[in-house]
């Protein structure tokens, strides 16, 4: 089965001089096989496509892709009109258990969960057709999905919903944290949720005034609060720290106890913890997604990982990812960048100690802590957007520095913001080093207010390492970004810091990202919005084994190399903390 996609978005005929229809072949013999529609988009028939791939060649904007599918698909279960996104199965609530969905971003999983919601009737593939609820349960008459789609098409069903973007939620509600919570409180369970996710201390203060963080547990206990029969978490972990993220993870597993929950997550240790079964969706982003039968959440990650999936025979990714050691060496002499003298930040109800320390040349240092801990405090101590009070800065470096937060509040596209920032976006070194690996090209014309956040992040990774410096600051570069595309920028960080002999500061709460990336690491402690204090850098081992400690989890390689957390009070957890090994600090042993 050969299928045809048009990205409306991306797709611009009166720029591009219709490129598509003049290159094709089948047009040249008289066939309309593509064509500007209605809307001034184009229109590629896929009986009549030869798929001989000349137009996605040609297209300057990547707005078309021909894909030739698997004979072995079964019925499609949805498609986004004609030449739209096509999506393949669906995954299966259980009661009482937490079912993950692991796969890239525009890959169908938001999809699913409209049609498992009863916010869309499948059309089963034919957008222009008039397939109903009765067509959608002929088709999965006999599946373990066909009692649950049932109740769905008598509208039975009630869902309670934690979107993605959680930004979206200001937009919508003006009034205090306390005024938002008060109406979702179905269960008579609030004031515990607020007591968990700590927001007793936020209650009258306005959602517009909200950080990413707050907003986010918000966004939590407002989804765990309501009645429903099923529950849906999109994304639980962007812009909380670890201490938050296994907060949320639990109290998700207390509420799966009773209802089934679905969960998109890429904090693979977080979805490995929390999940019981896991669906691999994979496919082409935007083009079409497949949604795998469930796997054990182990094997299911692994074989994520892997790129292969053996019951299905299928190989979905060239390479593998795989979390190597070579960052962790801990023997690698490396020139003197800076160093950092012993510093004091005091605000009306925050304080801020830096033990002091050094920066070496072409090293990772990430930064480990709590929210509110002090990390974005000293990463602008360092750049000098932040006078300290006591100790000052000797040596004047360069810095490039991206947020925490990133607005898109601007007109200009991806292209001009890039091109304002280097005088290299012509060179083929800046289209292989940076635009391919963050996949910028298809978005280059797009405004970076029309972005997602996903895009967003992507593009001011870009900026921040387009711009010449020594030290290159970094706060919380995963957010909104799938696993695929965490390894990328992972490796891209490490290859722009190796290349240029330059030093980069990573600030993030992905436990796995950071292993991968770092060489070593500083650890804040403290009490967080009341005292923070730094200490290090440490080595990987050293380092991580202190963190651990205080989080009171342990950390274990499986077979594959992969990063896990032991179960609390599993046998393999109680001999690590026996040993005072929290992260496996002999990992020639691992």
């Amino acid at each position: 089965m050969r299928i045809a996609v048009v990205h409306r978005d991306r797709c611009h005929p009166v720029k591009c001089g219709t490129e598509c229809i003049l290159y094709c072949p089948r047009v040249r013999t008289g066939d309309e096989t593509v064509l500007i529609g209605e809307d001034n988009k184009a229109v590629i028939s896929e009986e009549l496509c030869v798929g001989c791939g000349i137009c996605v060649r040609k297209c300057p904007f990547e707005a078309i892709d021909i894909v030739n599918l698997p004979e072995k698909l079964d019925q499609p279960t949805h498609r986004y009109g004609t030449n739209g996104f096509i999506l393949y199965g669906l995954p299966i609530p259980i009661e009482g258990k937490v079912t993950g969905i692991l796969g890239a971003n525009g890959i169908g999983k938001s999809t699913a969960v409209k049609i498992l919601s009863g916010h869309l009737v499948p059309n089963l593939g034919e957008p222009d057709g008039a397939v109903g609820w009765k067509d959608v349960l002929k088709q999965y008459a006999g599946s373990e999905l066909f009692d649950y789609l049932q109740t769905v098409s008598q509208k039975n069903v009630k869902v309670a919903l934690k979107p993605q973007y959680i930004d979206h939620i200001p937009k919508v509600f003006s009034g205090t944290v306390s005024q938002l919570l008060a109406t979702t409180d179905e269960r008579g369970a609030l004031d515990s949720y607020i007591d968990r996710l700590s927001l007793r201390p936020i209650l009258d203060r306005p959602i517009t005034a909200l950080s990413g963080g707050e907003l986010q547990r918000v966004a939590l206990a407002a989804c765990l609060a309501r009645e429903a029969d099923f529950y849906f978490f999109d994304e639980i972990t962007p812009f909380l720290d670890i201490y938050q993220r296994m907060a949320a993870a639990n109290l998700i597993r207390e509420l799966a106890e009773k209802r089934p929950v679905i969960i998109v997550e890429h904090d693979l240790a977080i979805l490995d913890m929390l999940a019981d079964t896991v669906h691999i969706a994979y496919g082409q982003p935007s083009v079409y997604g497949i949604i795998t039968y469930p796997k054990g959440v182990r094997v299911g990650i692994n074989q994520y990982l892997e790129g292969y999936l053996p019951e299905e025979n299928v190989r979905f990714r060239e390479y593998a990812v795989t979390f190597d050691q070579r960052a962790h060496e801990s023997d690698v002499t490396r020139e003197l960048l800076l160093k950092f003298p012993e510093m004091t930040k005091r605000y009306d109800t925050f304080s801020l100690h830096i033990g002091g320390g050094e920066i070496r040349c072409g090293e990772v240092l990430g930064l480990v802590g709590a929210n509110g801990i002090g990390k974005s405090t000293f990463a602008q101590l360092l750049a000098g957007v932040l006078e300290p009070d006591t100790g000052a800065m000797d040596q004047q470096v360069r810095i490039s520095y991206k947020p925490q937060y990133i607005k898109g509040d601007t007109e200009a596209t991806v292209e001009m913001l890039l091109r304002q920032c280097t005088t290299r976006f012509d060179t083929s070194y800046y289209q292989h080093e940076i635009i391919e690996p963050l996949s910028l090209k298809p978005i280059l014309q797009s405004t970076a207010s029309s972005l997602s956040g996903g895009e967003l992040q992507r593009l001011a990774i870009a900026l921040c390492l387009s711009r010449d410096a020594d030290l290159y600051i970094l706060d919380e570069p995963s957010a909104h970004l799938d696993v695929e595309q965490r390894v990328k920028i992972a490796r891209l960080i490490r290859k722009h810091a190796e290349g240029r002999n330059s030093s980069t500061l990573v600030i993030d709460h992905d436990i796995y990202l950071i292993d991968m990336i770092s060489d070593r690491i500083l650890v804040f402690d403290g009490e967080p919005g009341i005292h923070g204090e730094a200490a290090g850098p440490f080595s990987m081992a050293d380092g991580m084994n202190t963190f651990l400690h205080q989080l009171g989890i342990t950390f274990r390689r499986d077979k594959s190399g992969r990063p896990r957390i032991n179960k609390p009070g599993s046998y393999l957890d109680r001999e690590q903390v026996a040993a005072g090994d929290y992260y496996y600090a002999d990992i020639s042993k691992s």
